[in-house]
């Protein structure tokens, strides 16, 4: 088991725990409200990782909490996880997604990036 893998299997457990069942076997509305829950959640945690950076330009007195934003970030980690389960996707459903975006966003780079396309990450 990679590491990945044992991340989404640890979050599964600790959603069984939160939820009293698995998100796999939730029926669709219910499935939907997890996803906003966690899509909130997720968007929560990235606002406390912007707290641990200095953003009052004109206050020269701050220092980036680096400590804390670590932690925040593994808070992103941890919803980024639960969002995936909830769409039914797997460790290597995300992996793979992942470096098919990746070439996606690559190519965007290659041919300079200027309008939308709406299609091309319709194979992701």
């Amino acid at each position: 088991m990679d590491k990945l893998e044992k991340m989404f299997e640890m979050q599964r457990g600790l959603n069984v725990r939160i939820l009293g069942e698995d998100v796999d076997r939730l029926h669709q509305q219910e499935t939907a409200k997890w996803i906003l829950n966690y899509a909130r959640a997720l968007q929560q945690e990235v606002s406390e990782l912007v707290d641990c950076v200095p953003w009052k330009w004109w206050a020269h007195y701050q220092k980036m909490d680096v400590q804390n934003a670590r932690v925040e970030l593994v808070d992103i980690v941890h919803f980024v996880i639960c969002l995936a389960q909830a769409l039914g996707m797997s460790a290597e459903d995300l992996f793979n997604a992942y470096l098919k975006k990746n070439e996606v966003n690559h190519h965007r780079q290659d041919v300079g990036y200027v309008k939308k396309d709406e299609t091309d990450s319709l194979h992701i």
